[in-house]
């Protein structure tokens, strides 16, 4: 059994349009918070990113930030006790899956889906088995929901490769999904060897 302890969430370094993205990002961290579990973001302290690092410290959490050199300034980075400056965006992802039990895709951009669309390639490619959640604030995530349904539909995600897609329209959902998904994963599941991770 593999326990959540720690959560990579990927989310916009804007705000977005709809109120409810920044609420959704604040009233995750405040949850994860209160629950012992901490955070793994982008390290920056704008838009989502800074909404949902904010709420975890605001309420007494724990967070690391994963940032590239070169966006240290473009993001804002957040002063945090745990923060870890890398070369480049391969070892930033590198290192925010090896600190992460789980992932959680929020409301973002091109990175955010980026991000989000690696970690269900490794999961199908059998890289590891931790569980990789789309919260879907106000149907944020339905036009990819269609995008993959049609995948299917055409055969590009053939039968034997399809990946269990955790979703939850509702902050509230998302921990108790993540903790029931990892709940039958055994711990050598969800590890990759550092080499492959490298090479990925």
């Amino acid at each position: 059994m593999t326990e959540i302890r720690t959560v990579c969430v990927y989310c916009g370094s804007g705000p977005g349009t709809n109120p409810s993205f920044i609420e959704s990002a604040k009233a995750l961290g405040k949850v994860f918070a209160e629950n012992g579990v901490r955070l793994v973001y982008g390290g920056g302290s704008i838009g989502m990113m800074g909404a949902v690092a904010k709420a975890v410290l605001d309420h007494g959490g724990e967070v690391t930030g994963i940032i590239p050199d070169f966006l240290v300034k473009k993001e804002v980075m957040m002063p945090l006790k745990d923060l870890i400056v890398t070369p480049d965006m391969h070892e930033r992802k590198r290192l925010m899956f090896e600190h992460s039990d789980a992932f959680v895709a929020l409301p973002g951009g091109i990175g955010t889906l980026e991000e989000l669309v690696e970690q269900l390639t490794w999961k199908q490619l059998g890289r590891h088995a931790k569980p990789v959640l789309m919260a879907n604030i106000d149907g944020f995530w339905e036009p990819l929901f269609s995008l993959l349904a049609h995948m299917r539909e055409t055969e590009f995600i053939r039968p034997g490769f399809q990946i269990e897609l955790l979703k939850a329209e509702r902050v509230e959902d998302i921990l108790p999904r993540l903790r029931e998904a990892a709940a039958g994963v055994a711990r050598e599941e969800t590890e990759m060897a550092p080499d492959i991770a490298k090479r990925l």
